[in-house]
């Protein structure tokens, strides 16, 4: 999976509106963005958190990805020209609920592979919540069906 240079988390950012078929992509790169930022919350890069998230990538997204392009993800230029949390509130308004969910149960997960969870982590993971704009019901599974 290459997705390590983020061009359609980069588009939406600069206010390109994804299609249908940009949004899976769109989806993958945030995913892969968050939960390998999410090895560095902490200042601390466990491997057992860089192994987490390949797991957690390949169950979610079926696609490989190498340990090296998480460690890159977590350092990224990216963060330079803005903070995770507005690419994520922008690439959020184009994801599916399922999707955002998807995003925020996959950090929990990262969070908890390394067993010491700090203060850092979870207001990194509070402030991915806030971005995606996911309420407790829905992380709950509890979302109405669709008509």
């Amino acid at each position: 999976m290459s997705l390590v240079d983020f061009s359609h988390l980069l588009k939406i950012f600069g206010g390109h509106t994804a299609t249908p078929e940009e949004k899976e992509t769109l989806f993958k790169e945030s995913l892969l963005l968050t939960l390998s930022r999410a090895t560095s919350a902490d200042t601390n890069i466990d491997p057992a958190e860089v192994d987490t998230v390949k797991a957690v990538i390949e169950r979610i997204t079926g696609d490989s990805v190498d340990p090296a392009d998480i460690r890159v993800a977590a350092a990224s230029a990216l963060y330079e020209s803005a903070p995770l949390n507005d690419y994520l509130k922008k690439a959020g308004r184009s994801l599916e609920i399922e999707q955002r969910v998807a995003i925020v149960t996959a950090l929990a997960d990262i969070i908890r592979s390394d067993s010491d969870i700090r203060g850092a982590e979870v207001d990194f993971f509070n402030s991915v919540y806030d971005a995606l704009n996911v309420t407790p019901a829905q992380l709950a599974g509890l979302m109405p069906n669709k008509p």
